[in-house]
Order: structure tokens, then C-alpha cells, then sequence
């Protein structure tokens, strides 16, 4: 089938809109007719930084309505909505306990170029085209496994759910699937993109006392504070984070969310923790050089990386679609739109700090 496609030909290029052939699905397949497809900080590293092979079709937060299914799939049908989401094997030990972001073969699944079953799904001109995340849904169809694909209520706009599936899951998963911070309890969120904001909204939805959100933009700390923050911090005019958050909770938070992956940040996010705190990081970080005695240790402090929320996508996601239609997760208000043609123009906005969540639509 012929498809429309924003390419990555290289390291760096931008994205250009060409046509693709998109191959039948295998018997585990299905075939997604692309909505909208979120633009994560994640697509900006994987073509800038050569995460994927070239040439490529990324994006990873797709939403749509399934065309297809395979032979074998049972939990999908043609007409369904669904948010598509990371791959995993669904088969390894962290699958089969509950984690599949820490899947034993994602780095191959998600970032190797190829579907499960070692081939490809999208060509041009007879070459073969990198898949992201099981996905490519920078595109107007995708084949997806159905491992990865997860079935959403039809009465909420779909184009607005794609970031479910990676950022905002990552923000608010980290909160209430691995730190699950106790009732009162006090937690700083460092940097106010859609990961932090929807750990805003997720720690507000957990009941936490203190939720500090700490950022460089005035606007977004204030759309932090509509979000449920109860204290913003502008790092960049506010003479000592660490003391300022130390004295707002009588000693320092109970947890701690690093989306941005700064070394300098990292650390204020360490050092503010009170004794026995944990610091989550989900932020792509450089290497940082602890006092492992004085920073960790000695206070019995926690530091630990987290992959997309420690999500299990087809049980996480229709939750937060239903905290959303609670009014309880209005992650709408991060949200800007763009038509396919201007992904180029998302792609700026959203690293230049004027969009906070781009998504894509695609044409009718």
C-alpha cells in the first residue's frame, strides 16, 4: 500500500513528506490508519543524534483507527481507536512480571530498525526504511504488533491521544507506578515540559501535600501551578533552589522527578531530598560525578532510572484516559496542534521551548 511519510534520509536532516510502500501486516499485525502522532523529545534525539538507522520513519505517539488485523490477532478489530506504544518482546522476565518498558530486547525492538520478526514494513524505491518504536507514526497508515497497540474509548478526540504513549505515560507513570508517593507526602518536579506537567498532574491526583515545580519559563511554572503545583521555582533567577525547596518542606522533599536530565539539575534534585528520599530521573543524562558518601549513602537516599512510567500500556493508558475525562488529567492543556505538512515547524517550536506538546494531524 502507498502511504505518505515525513523520511529521514539521514543524521540531521529534516523530515520530508514522500511517498512509501507499506508492506501487509504479518498474523500478530495490524494496520493503523494514522490520526495524529504527538512529536517527543525522543524523535528530536533519534534524528539528530542517529538513534535509528537511516533512512527512517519516526515518531512514536500514534494515534488512530485500526484498518486491518492479522490472521492471529484477537483483542483488535477493524474500526477500534487505539494509541500505539512502545514494542516489547512480551515474553522475557520483565515482560512477564509486569515491566515491559525494561524489556531484555528493547533497545533492538524500539530503536533497531526492524520489526519483531527481523524484517521491515516500510520501503521506498525497493529499500528498506527503518520502523521506530514498532511504529513509524509519522506516517498516514502504520503496522504495528498488537503487542503494542492499545484499544481507547471512542468518545474522546483520538488525535489528542497519541502522547499517551510515550511522554505524557512517562511523566505521569513515573509517579504513580514507581515512586507512588504516599498521601501528604512532598515531591519537586525539575523542568515543566509534558513529562514534568503531567508529574504535576499525577502527583496531584496521588494527594501529594507539596508538589514543587521547578523550570527556567514563568509560563510554564504558571501553568504548572494551574496543574496542580503547589510552589514554582524559577531556577534560573532563584539564588539557591536546594534552600528554597528545603525550607518550603521543613528539611527537604520526600521524592524527586528529573525530566531534564542537566547534570546541574540532576544534582540540585539529589541534594534537596530529605533523608531516605527518592529521585527519579527520566531525562536522557550525560555522565555526572557523585560523593556517592555524602550525596547518597550517608542519608540512605535512592537514585533510580525510570522507562516510560514502568507502564504496562494496555492497562496504564485507558486510566488516564479516564482520569482525563474525570477532569482529573487535562493534559489537553499542553497540548498545540499542527498539520502534517508543518512537522518541520513542530519540531522548532517544540525545542525552542514555544510548544510544550506538538501533535501532528494528519490529512482526512
Amino acid at each position: 500500500m502507498k502511504v505518505q511519510a515525513a523520511v529521514t534520509h539521514s543524521q540531521g536532516d529534516d523530515f520530508k513528506l514522500e511517498e512509501v510502500e507499506l508492506s501487509e501486516p504479518n498474523p500478530n499485525e495490524v494496520v493503523i490508519k494514522i490520526v495524529a502522532s504527538g512529536v517527543c523529545h525522543t524523535d528530536a534525539v533519534a534524528r539528530d543524534a542517529g538513534l535509528a538507522p537511516f533512512p527512517a520513519v519516526l515518531g512514536h505517539e500514534g494515534s488512530g483507527v485500526v484498518q486491518e488485523i492479522g490472521d492471529a490477532v484477537t483483542t483488535i478489530e477493524p474500526g477500534d481507536h487505539v494509541v500505539i506504544a512502545f514494542a516489547s518482546c512480551g515474553h522475557c522476565e520483565n515482560c512477564l512480571t509486569g515491566h515491559p518498558s525494561v524489556c531484555l530486547a528493547f533497545n533492538d525492538l524500539n530503536f533497531g530498525g526492524k520489526m519483531e520478526d527481523g524484517t521491515y514494513r516500510i520501503h521506498q524505491n525497493g529499500q528498506a526504511l527503518s520502523t521506530f518504536f514498532g511504529q513509524s507514526s509519522f506516517g498516514t497508515f502504520a503496522v504495528a504488533n498488537e503487542k503494542n497497540v492499545v484499544k481507547v474509548d471512542k468518545d474522546v478526540d483520538l488525535a489528542l491521544l497519541g502522547p499517551l504513549g510515550c511522554g505524557i505515560q512517562t511523566g505521569s507513570g513515573t509517579v504513580l507506578n514507581k515512586l507512588k508517593p504516599e498521601f501528604g507526602s512532598s515531591i519537586a518536579i525539575y523542568g515543566s515540559g509534558a513529562v514534568g506537567l503531567s508529574a504535576v498532574m499525577a502527583a496531584k491526583i496521588q494527594g501529594c501535600k507539596q508538589i514543587i515545580a521547578v523550570d527556567i519559563h514563568e509560563s510554564r511554572l504558571e501553568l504548572a501551578k494551574e496543574l496542580g503545583a503547589t510552589h514554582a521555582i524559577n531556577s534560573k533567577t532563584t539564588e539557591d533552589v536546594v534552600k528554597e525547596i528545603k525550607e518550603i518542606t521543613n528539611g527537604g522533599t520526600h521524592y524527586a522527578i528529573d525530566t531534564t536530565g542537566v547534570p546541574p539539575v540532576v544534582k540540585q534534585s539529589i541534594h534537596a531530598l530529605r533523608p531516605l528520599g527518592q529521585c527519579a530521573i527520566v531525562g536522557v543524562t550525560p555522565e555526572i560525578t557523585f560523593d556517592v558518601h555524602n550525596d547518597i549513602m550517608a542519608e540512605g537516599k535512592t537514585i533510580m532510572g525510570v522507562i516510560e512510567g514502568d507502564a504496562i500500556p494496555k492497562v496504564f493508558i485507558p486510566q488516564l484516559v479516564e482520569y482525563y475525562k474525570n477532569g482529573q488529567f487535562p493534559f489537553d492543556k499542553l497540548v498545540k496542534f499542527y498539520e502534517f505538512e508543518q512537522i518541520n515547524e513542530a519540531f522548532a517550536d517544540s525545542k525552542n521551548g514555544v510548544t510544550i506538546k506538538p501533535i501532528v494531524k494528519m490529512a482526512e
